[in-house]
């Protein structure tokens, strides 16, 4: 009769193929995914080493993008994830994040580029709908954000004088909307673009400037004032 082949612990791998040691030996780049992510889980489950359980996760999830998108509570449902798991592969990624953002803080916000670099991944990571609203002072500067609705609402029915609200009251010189597509196509629905134009007349009235609105999508984003530039120019 055959033995079932048994996985080898970590700790049983010769020092030079553990992963630990090997960041500090050969450095970060040397690493896989898998071994990048075994060091995040500390252990694995029975039969399952955290090399194993990494490559396992990274399969079954498409990859850290895939990984990203899960709330904690869903990483829950995966066999071999407790909370302490869960809590520090979001955090490590959540850090991720931050740290393409961190350099972008004080930056002038020039392009739709600019706001794809600066939330591009956040909002890639999103399950759900979200939209948000960018307040900007007269140099074109984030001052900071705000989100509008998380969920299955229609964008339709946003109720613009709660993102005017904001801006009067935070005192924005300018706006820009962001939203995602969680299904993945950036492409601008009808009624995408009909709030941006219930946004841009509001403003208007106002003296808001609303100088775009994004759309992030899981590979690329659309700016709906390069799509529909006429939406700016009407009634001038």
């Amino acid at each position: 009769m055959v033995e079932p082949k048994t996985r080898l612990r970590i700790s049983e791998f010769q020092e030079n193929n553990k992963p630990r040691e090997r960041l500090f030996s050969e450095g970060l780049q040397a690493l896989s995914d898998g071994e990048l992510l075994a060091i995040l889980l500390g252990s694995g489950t029975v039969g399952e080493n955290a090399i194993d359980l990494g490559n396992r996760l990274l399969k079954e999830l498409g990859g850290f993008s895939g990984i990203n998108r899960l709330e904690p509570t869903e990483l829950l449902g995966i066999h071999g994830v407790g909370e302490a798991k869960a809590a520090r592969i979001k955090a490590a990624l959540e850090l991720g994040v931050r740290l393409v953002r961190e350099p972008y803080k004080t930056v002038v916000i020039r392009s739709p580029e600019d706001v794809e670099r600066l939330y591009g991944l956040e909002f890639r990571a999103k399950s759900q709908e979200e939209l948000w609203v960018l307040g900007l002072n007269v140099r074109n500067h984030l001052i900071e954000r705000h989100r509008l609705y998380k969920g299955s609402q229609d964008s339709s029915s946003v109720r613009v004088s709660e993102l005017f609200k904001i801006a009067v009251t935070k005192g924005y010189y300018g706006v820009i909307l962001i939203h995602n597509h969680p299904s993945g196509d950036a492409t601008e629905s009808p009624e995408d673009v009909n709030l941006t134009q219930s946004v841009i007349q509001a403003g208007e009235i106002l003296d808001i400037r609303v100088l775009d609105h994004i759309i992030i999508g899981l590979k690329d984003a659309v700016s709906i004032k390069n799509r529909h530039p006429s939406l700016w120019t009407r009634g001038r």
